[in-house]
């Protein structure tokens, strides 16, 4: 079994386990953190979030990880774009150990076959997952809050194009069927605008995620210009979600670097969004 190590341990998030572990804890507790938000009982299909280091998007993504801390899942489906544009259009991996300073964890080897079996887009590459972070910076997150046993399944994404997502969305919800799963749709919203402008965009794009509209996404992603990196992938769990039962989408929290650096020149929008 191939181990894939950690490509950004070290700079996104600390690379000692102990560090990492209070790097969560701090992220969890900061005014922008999950500490004062509540869990629910209510059936969570997927959710989105961001994927920058811990110290600017980690406070946003914990209320991602808190709300489906308790839910029953033993396969984490981990969609995120390649930003480095090396390897496959559309890949994922097996027969392989996915490596972060909190220990090891297995991806499903079954459900990757799998899902190439249903669609001929998704292609088997380890390469394409070696430098990659959007999918990486995760895995600590879901181990760190979630004590259940579970797998892996990341699929990193060169094509985020409409017909695309479409196609991914419907063969995950269909390779899903009789699994626990969990979708997680890796992305980080407007890059590098100033503070005010970037809320503006992405309030904008938001509104058509929570109402599952993945055309209209489409529509003002490509109308605004916006800047969000993981667009497919955003919008392939929202496919996935809303074919596997999901009605709505909620907005759990929307911050950017500015608001927690206090440097509003140039920020990175950051949401974190559930579908239930």
């Amino acid at each position: 079994m191939r181990i894939r190590t950690p490509a950004v341990a070290g700079m996104f998030y600390p690379k000692g386990k102990s560090e990492l572990q209070k790097s969560i804890s701090d992220c969890f507790s900061h005014e922008f953190g999950a500490a004062k938000s509540k869990t629910t009982a209510e059936k969570i299909y997927g959710v989105i979030c961001p994927h920058a280091g811990y110290m600017y998007s980690g406070p946003i993504a914990t209320h991602s990880y808190n709300l489906i801390s308790n839910q029953d899942f033993d396969l984490a489906i981990i969609l995120g774009p390649n930003h480095w544009g090396i390897g496959c259009n559309i890949a994922t991996m097996k027969d392989c150990m996915w490596e972060t300073p909190l220990g090891g964890v297995e991806v499903d080897s079954d459900a990757a076959k799998e899902i190439t079996q249903i669609t001929s887009l998704v292609e088997i590459d380890f390469f394409s997952h070696t430098r990659e972070h959007s999918i990486e910076v995760q895995v600590p997150m879901l181990q760190e809050f979630c004590k259940n046993k579970f797998k892996i399944l990341p699929i990193s994404l060169i094509d985020q194009e409409y017909d695309s997502a479409i196609q991914m969305g419907n063969a995950i919800s269909e390779m899903a069927k009789g699994k626990k799963i969990i979708i997680i749709g890796s992305s980080d919203f407007t890059h590098y605008e100033p503070n005010e402008f970037a809320h503006s965009q992405d309030k904008a794009l938001i509104e058509p995620i929570l109402d599952l509209d993945v055309e209209k996404f489409y529509k003002i992603l490509n109308e605004r210009r916006i800047s969000a990196c993981g667009y497919g992938a955003i919008a392939t769990t929202m496919v996935a979600c809303k074919k596997l039962g999901a009605t709505k989408g909620k907005l759990l929290k929307y911050a950017t670097s500015g608001d927690i650096t206090g440097d509003k020149s140039s920020v990175v929008g950051y949401a974190a969004i559930v579908f239930t």
